[in-house]
């Protein structure tokens, strides 16, 4: 390396592909909604506003296949399935914890800086 950059994101590499899926828009809450207990499909659906039941299956399964969360076939009348973290899934949630404080703390300055960018590059009519 040049010194430029000290840290480098190579297109191939695969903490890369890890942190796309696990940083994504909805896994992040997903974690963090089944912090406290395990919960069903439409369990969680209800608790992540606005996610699509594609968004929320492709997202499971990611989670899934990555190892963070584990997926119990349930036997039951119509069948359900049951989400939970595993082990792995549960240590993300002390950086999760720490970049949600960050964003509730920050939330006034960003807004702040959103305002003055918005007033220096919007068009003047």
């Amino acid at each position: 390396m040049d010194g430029t950059c000290m840290i480098r994101f190579s297109a191939d590499c695969e903490c890369r592909v890890l942190f796309d899926e696990i940083a994504d828009k909805w896994s992040m809450m997903i974690l963090t909604v089944l912090e406290p207990a395990p919960h069903r499909f439409n369990e969680l659906k209800r608790c992540l506003e606005g996610v699509s039941q594609k968004s929320l299956t492709q997202s499971l399964r990611k989670l899934e296949r990555n190892g963070l969360v584990s997926r119990e076939v349930l036997d039951t009348s119509p069948v359900s399935v049951r989400y939970d973290l595993t082990d792995l899934g549960r240590s993300l949630l002390p950086p999760f914890k720490a970049l949600y404080k960050w964003t509730w703390e920050s939330l006034p300055q960003v807004e702040a800086a959103r305002g003055a960018y918005d007033a220096r590059v919007s068009p003047r009519t």
